[in-house]
């Protein structure tokens, strides 16, 4: 079986070359042709998370690098090496996206929609007819605060948090129309927040809530550090004292779409909620925005009439802060009865959070190598 995927530098990509690998002897990777080092990028990645040798040494040779550019029509191929992608591929998996929040509505539908626009056409045109398999995101589910979102629904009746929401809302429906037009199956999978225990390093992508660290101390520049006297800053946020967030360790998420994917497909389009079993309550995290700055962060029913410089600064993010705000719960049943198990392996709390966000800490000295304690 011949597989291509989009976005294999990302966050959830790099993951799902690993398990697609583990699958499948070849991959191709339709690169960012601007990006630059996609084999590299991989390869870097297999080393920093202490992959073996051997398996990082077999990449170039089962890796299939392509640069495209998925904005424009062919995915900017010739039409002899667009026709040569179509018709080598039995499985496109498209995981390429902005995850940008709040950027420039023009620019996130550029990737999340008309991208996918263009990679679906790449599946109509083989002659394999490859089956696509989607990656969206839980959060189509738009600004419903409370209840239970079923994978069947998709709607805009709520409307969206932020543009994000809504371009991968239309991508999911040009997925739907493109199955009902060529009477071809999809899979669709919808991750909730993606959260890793690796911590950061300069050639790994960006942790999705490193986003956090980011906006604190952006504002703090702008407003200046703590007080003389040494207290934190406090900093009021709108929110719900019972919110709950859910975020899914990303090796868990490429495991189980990895291993969806490998199932028969009964037709039409199926789609999955790949979440945790276990909320995040938002106590935790703004336990972790406490690790991250000098700041004391309380929860408020509503925005503060009074509010000062630094929560003021904080409008600057408005695509996060709705969810300060969210209670609501996705039933994966179908992820369960397919997997018989639960998704996730790990559990995700303030410690696993604070490994992903912050920086590695230097080893302690050994007592040992400083002469004060000796072998007996």
């Amino acid at each position: 079986m011949h597989v291509a995927l989009t976005g294999a530098t990302g966050f959830l990509g790099l993951r799902l070359v690993r398990e697609l690998l583990a699958r499948h002897r070849k991959v191709t990777v339709l690169a960012h042709a601007e990006s630059g080092g996609a084999l590299h990028r991989i390869m870097r990645f297999y080393e920093l998370t202490d992959a073996p040798q051997e398996l990082t040494a077999e990449l170039a040779d089962r890796l299939r690098i392509v640069d495209t550019d998925l904005t424009q029509p062919q995915l900017g191929l010739s039409a002899a090496a667009y026709r040569e992608l179509a018709d080598g591929v039995d499985v496109v998996w498209h995981s390429a996206g902005n995850i940008r929040l709040d950027d420039d509505p023009a620019r996130l539908r550029r990737v999340n929609v008309e991208g996918t626009r263009n990679v679906l056409a790449l599946a109509a045109a083989g002659c394999r007819e490859p089956v696509v398999h989607h990656v969206s995101t839980a959060f189509v589910a738009g600004a419903r605060h409370e209840g239970v979102v079923y994978e069947d629904e998709l709607d805009d009746g709520h409307g969206f948090e932020n543009t994000y929401e809504r371009s991968k809302y239309e991508a999911e429906l040009l997925v739907r129309a493109w199955a009902r037009e060529h009477r071809r199956p999809a899979l669709v999978l919808r991750p909730s927040i993606l959260v890793s225990d690796v911590p950061p390093h300069p050639e790994l992508p960006e942790h999705p809530l490193q986003f956090i660290d980011d906006m604190l101390q952006t504002v703090l520049r702008g407003v200046g550090r703590p007080q003389a006297d040494g207290a934190p800053l406090l900093v009021r946020l709108a929110g719900h004292p019972r919110a709950h967030l859910n975020l899914m360790p990303v090796e868990d998420t490429a495991r189980v779409m990895v291993a969806l994917g490998a199932r028969e497909r009964s037709g039409g389009v199926e789609t999955y909620h790949v979440v945790h079993g276990h909320d995040v309550p938002i106590g935790t995290l703004t336990a972790v925005m406490e690790r991250l700055a000098p700041v004391r962060v309380e929860v408020v029913a509503q925005r503060p009439v009074d509010a000062s410089p630094l929560e003021a600064a904080t409008d600057l993010y408005p695509g996060f802060t709705p969810y300060l705000h969210h209670r609501r719960r996705y039933d994966d049943t179908r992820v369960r009865c397919a997997l018989g198990a639960s998704p996730s392996r790990h559990r995700v709390d303030l410690p696993y959070l604070l490994s992903g966000v912050l920086p590695p800490q230097p080893e302690p000295a050994s007592l040992l190598s400083g002469g004060s304690a000796s072998l007996p």
